[in-house]
This record gives C-alpha cells, sequence and structure tokens, in this order.
C-alpha cells in the first residue's frame, strides 16, 4: 500500500457543489483495486463495524419479537387489534426521542457513549416488558425501550460510517442494515424452539420472549474495551480545542439539534425526513402483521421468515454495493421499489407454499433492498457538526411517520378490510412516494467526511 501526504480530496459545500481541499495533517492511502475489499479494511474499522451490527441484530430482536406474540397479548389483556398495534406504534414514535437525545450527546461527546447508553437502556426496557401485569404497563414500557432503541442508530451508524473509507460506504451500509434482519431472522428462531417450551401457559410464554432480552447487554463490556472513537470527530474536537486555544472561534458549538432546522439545513432536514418515513411505511406495511398473516393461515412462521431476511440480508448488501456505481443510491432506490412492489403477488396472494416462499425470498431481496441505501445516504447529507443528530432524527421521525402503519393495518382490519389487501395497497403508495421523494434530493454518492465539512 503506498502513501502519500497531500491528496486533493472533495469536500461537499452547501449540499451540491464540490470543491478541492488539501488535507496535509493526514496521510490519504491509495489503495490498488486489485487488493479485495476485506483487506482494504482495517481491525479498528471492522471492531467499530462488529459493535454496531450486533448491537442492531439485539435492537432488531428485541423489537421483532413483538411480532410474534401480538395473539398472546390481545389475549392476556383483552385489547383489540388496533391496540395491539399500537404497542408497535409507540416504540417506533419514542425512537424519535431517543435518537435526537442519542445524535446530539454522539455530536458533543463522541459516538461511543450514547451507543453504549443505548444498548444498555433497550435491554434493560426490553426485559421488563415482560413483567408487565396490564396493557398499560406493557404500553409504558415498549415506549420507553423505543427511547434506547433510537439512540442506538443515531450514535452508531456515523461511528462505522466514519471509520471506513468512502469508497465502501455503500457495502458497510448494506452490511450494517443487514443486522436488523440477522435479529429478525433470530426472533423466528427463538419464537420456533423457545416459545413452545412455554406453550402450554400462553402467558407465561410471550414473556419469556421478552426476558431473553437482556442478554445483549453484555455487549456493551466489549463495545467500552475495544472499540475506538470516531477518528472523524476526534479530529473536529481537535480542531476546536485549538481554536479555543488560539482565540481564533468558539470552544464549542451550539447544541447540534437546533442546527439541523437552521435555513441552510433545514430542507435537507425535511426531505431527508420524507424519505426514510416513506422506506418506513414499507417497512412496516409488508412486516409487522406478517408473522399474523402466516399464524392465522396455519403456516408455520419459520420458513417463510427465514426467506424473507435472507432475501433482505442479501438484498440489503448487494444493493448497497450497486449504488456505488453508476445507479448512485437514487437510482438504486428507485428500481429496488418498482421489483419490491412486483414481489407482492407472490409474498401475500399466492397459495403454493413454494411459490409463497419465493415471494417471501424477493420481497426480502428487493422490498428490503432499498434499507441498504438508507445508512449511507442519511449520513452523506449531513456534515460532521451533526452528522449524529441528523440522520439520527431523521431516521427517527421517518420512524414516527410509519409507525401509524402498525395502527391503521390493525383498525382497518377491525373494521372489515382484509390483512391481505391492506398490506399490499399500504406497500404499494408508501413504495410509490419513496421513489418519488428520493429524486428530490441529490445524488450523495462518494462524499468524502472531513472534520470541517461544511453545510
Amino acid at each position: 500500500m503506498r502513501r502519500i501526504l497531500f491528496t486533493p480530496i472533495l469536500r461537499v459545500k452547501q449540499y451540491g457543489s464540490l470543491a478541492p481541499a488539501m488535507t496535509p495533517r493526514a496521510a490519504i492511502s491509495v489503495v490498488s483495486p486489485a487488493i479485495p475489499w476485506r483487506a482494504q479494511v482495517t481491525r479498528d474499522q471492522w471492531r467499530a463495524f462488529w459493535a454496531v451490527f450486533l448491537g442492531w441484530v439485539v435492537d432488531a430482536f428485541d423489537f421483532n419479537i413483538l411480532t410474534f406474540i401480538l395473539i398472546d397479548i390481545q389475549r392476556s389483556f383483552t385489547v383489540d387489534r388496533a391496540l395491539a398495534g399500537a404497542l408497535g406504534t409507540v416504540t417506533l414514535i419514542m425512537r424519535l426521542v431517543g435518537g435526537a437525545a442519542a445524535g446530539t450527546i454522539a455530536d458533543k461527546y463522541g459516538r461511543r457513549l450514547p451507543l453504549m447508553l443505548s444498548v444498555l437502556w433497550f435491554s434493560l426496557f426490553a426485559f421488563l416488558a415482560g413483567f408487565s401485569t396490564s396493557y398499560t404497563m406493557l404500553f409504558a414500557l415498549r415506549a420507553l425501550f423505543g427511547i434506547g432503541m433510537g439512540g442506538e442508530w443515531a450514535a452508531g451508524m456515523p461511528l462505522v460510517l466514519e471509520h471506513w473509507p468512502a469508497r465502501l460506504r455503500g457495502l458497510a451500509s448494506g452490511l450494517l442494515l443487514g443486522g436488523w434482519y440477522w435479529g429478525y431472522l433470530l426472533a423466528a428462531v427463538a419464537f420456533q424452539f423457545v416459545y413452545p417450551l412455554f406453550s402450554a401457559t400462553p402467558d407465561l410464554a410471550w414473556r419469556t420472549m421478552f426476558w431473553i432480552a437482556i442478554i445483549p447487554a453484555l455487549l456493551t463490556l466489549w463495545i467500552r474495551r475495544n472499540v475506538k472513537e470516531s477518528p472523524v470527530w476526534l479530529e473536529r474536537r481537535r480542531r476546536i480545542q485549538q481554536s479555543a486555544r488560539d482565540g481564533t472561534g468558539a470552544a464549542e458549538p451550539n447544541i447540534s439539534l437546533v442546527r439541523i432546522f437552521q435555513r441552510d439545513l433545514i430542507g435537507t432536514t425535511i426531505q431527508t425526513t420524507a424519505v426514510l418515513g416513506a422506506f418506513m411505511c414499507i417497512y412496516y406495511s409488508v412486516n409487522f402483521w406478517y408473522p399474523t398473516f402466516l399464524r392465522e393461515a396455519g403456516r408455520p412462521t419459520l420458513p417463510y421468515l427465514a426467506a424473507f431476511n435472507i432475501g433482505a440480508i442479501i438484498g440489503t448488501a448487494a444493493w448497497g454495493r450497486l449504488s456505488e456505481g453508476v445507479l448512485g443510491r437514487r437510482g438504486a432506490v428507485t428500481i429496488t421499489v418498482v421489483l419490491g412492489i412486483a414481489s407482492l403477488p407472490l409474498y401475500l396472494h399466492a397459495r403454493d407454499p413454494w411459490l409463497l416462499g419465493l415471494g417471501a425470498l424477493m420481497m426480502g431481496a428487493f422490498g428490503m433492498g432499498i434499507w441498504g441505501m438508507a445508512p449511507a445516504y442519511t449520513t452523506e447529507r449531513f456534515p460532521t457538526s451533526v452528522r449524529g443528530v441528523g440522520p439520527g432524527f431523521c431516521y427517527h421521525a421517518g420512524a414516527a411517520i410509519g409507525a401509524v402503519m402498525p395502527y391503521v393495518l390493525g383498525a382497518m382490519q377491525d373494521h372489515g378490510f382484509g390483512l391481505v389487501n391492506s398490506m399490499t395497497a399500504a406497500m404499494t403508495v408508501s413504495g410509490l412516494l419513496s421513489a418519488g421523494l428520493i429524486w428530490m434530493g441529490p445524488e450523495t454518492r462518494g462524499r468524502v467526511f472531513t472534520a470541517t465539512d461544511a453545510a
């Protein structure tokens, strides 16, 4: 590997124009394309990846286990489907609180601390949910769980993507989001093999699913010992401290949450939130009630959810990688949306088990492929000074928009609409919105992160 000391790089200004900038302080690696991409990632970069990836896996497990036990919760607390769906809705809304808080902390104090706190938080409240004695108590605990769930994304995604090379950011983005589907798959496995051990006592069985969630808290010990802080954030802090000593600048910036609503960034904040909101509506349209769809049809959940999540794991990584080429982030999103909508007839309407399984695989690979671009796209929209709170707020404000889908689909069923037709209509409308909204913003592929990048 050859190193040079002065290399022109491209710094993003005003989120559209690209201007050359010199980087005399940091050596920039010039990597031969013949070297496999895995060899281009350092040990520290891999450790940052695994910390966030595993956190996202357990985050997904803790959230998605709820979708398997909605029927049991309805029976335990005698609530209708709208209230059962509201457990998902309140979690998603409260993610916005966690994302804004953790993102602000991540911009001021570094990415690692709020990442660890978030993993501890959501593990604790997922565990406590298993002790709920009423629907109201369960509702409150799932709301608190949502705060930690929101913080994990806001702190974790910039930690990884500021570590990794820009040329591999799309791939890292796709691999990270694949962690969500690994977590969903683990939830399906737990429901298949752990739940039956307690199924003779249904009220105990669903609680056991929540109690398992305390195990991931141990991940924070490994993060604290092995994962280094973002080098981009550290360089930015060094520059701020130096300017304060020299009397050439303020020692600390204003609260970063306020910054994303100022004139030059508010358009970015609104458009990115709208894109992520449409993405979330797609996900919860086809996903939240899917285990219920399978259980009511008398089908085993594990084979179909395995097909869905394996497809999604492959799809997010593949489309994230493809978005580094001529398609860009916007083109890759558009293609996955079209193919996802085309997968609906097999995913929900097929009768033959093999065709239904093929539909699940296709919906995972295509319909969920949009998420391969989401971490890269959101982090590339914002400068370093707000790269924690900006993506964190937009992602979880989008989740709050998507949060209406579990409740709306539940209410539609209570009013006589079929589950399959409700899911199909919601996915189609959400997909078309996603494909349109992504083109209202700039292409972000290839943007370089620096300590002084400007808004």
